[in-house]
């Protein structure tokens, strides 16, 4: 039987199945990428509910396989080696699970990095502008009277948002005939933008069809419908 006492953080999310990789997440944008991600490759994991409104992320446990305190984070039992590997970004994991299971990811060196390349455009452009507008448009920011930061990353999503219409124009997703990474990590935050941001009409979605599309289509994916349900809200 697969052996994890050794990670601290097993100790408050103990594993029913050690031989499964670990997801210790909450369905938020970031984390729905990863859970999605699972789903769709197929692997076997068991997922635990890290509650922010408990501030399990700060607790020891968590914070010995992710210092920063962010989720998602992993644990695969088997790992490179077979070695057990703790892994916390999102982008990182689905790198490695896109490497690890040989799926969402192309095997052509130049198509890598360009997928690869739209997944760091994710990763530093559209989840931090689309939190900050989220934070003035739908948390406490949005009782501030100056609105000149709301409407600062509201522009900033806009445009973003507009790249992404623009590369989707002659394409079906992101890379284009081929689902990829980039698409897993892109459209959870676009649904949230929309959705739970309230910030559709702020950056004029109607604007940009190949995006609402593009977005439409992945939200069908049955791996998608199940992945941003994982871990369940308890």
């Amino acid at each position: 039987m697969t052996d994890l006492s050794a990670f601290p953080i097993t100790r408050k999310w103990p594993a029913t199945h050690p031989e499964r990789l670990q997801l210790y997440s909450l369905p938020t944008p970031n984390g729905v990428k990863v859970s999605i991600m699972l789903e769709e490759c197929a692997l076997p994991y068991e997922p635990h509910l890290v509650r922010f409104d408990a501030e399990d992320q700060l607790s020891p446990e968590f914070l010995s396989l992710n210092p920063n305190n962010k989720i998602p984070a992993i644990l695969d039992p088997n790992g490179p080696g077979g070695q057990p590997l703790a892994l916390f970004e999102s982008g990182a994991i689905l790198l490695y699970l896109a490497e690890k299971t040989g799926q969402f990811l192309p095997a052509d060196p130049a198509r890598r990095y360009e997928t690869i390349q739209w997944l760091m455009f994710q990763m530093g452009g559209i989840g931090p502008m689309f939190g900050q507008l989220g934070f003035f448009n739908k948390f406490a920011g949005k009782d501030y009277e100056d609105k000149r930061p709301r409407d600062r990353y509201a522009a900033e999503s806009r445009r973003l948002v507009g790249v992404v219409n623009q590369r989707l124009a002659e394409r079906a997703w992101i890379m284009g005939d081929d689902y990829t990474i980039a698409d897993v990590a892109t459209f959870p935050w676009i649904r949230n933008l929309i959705g739970f941001y309230e910030a559709g009409d702020l950056v004029g979605m109607a604007d940009f069809p190949h995006v609402t599309r593009a977005l439409d289509a992945f939200v069908a994916r049955p791996a998608v419908q199940r992945g941003l349900e994982i871990p369940a809200r308890v």
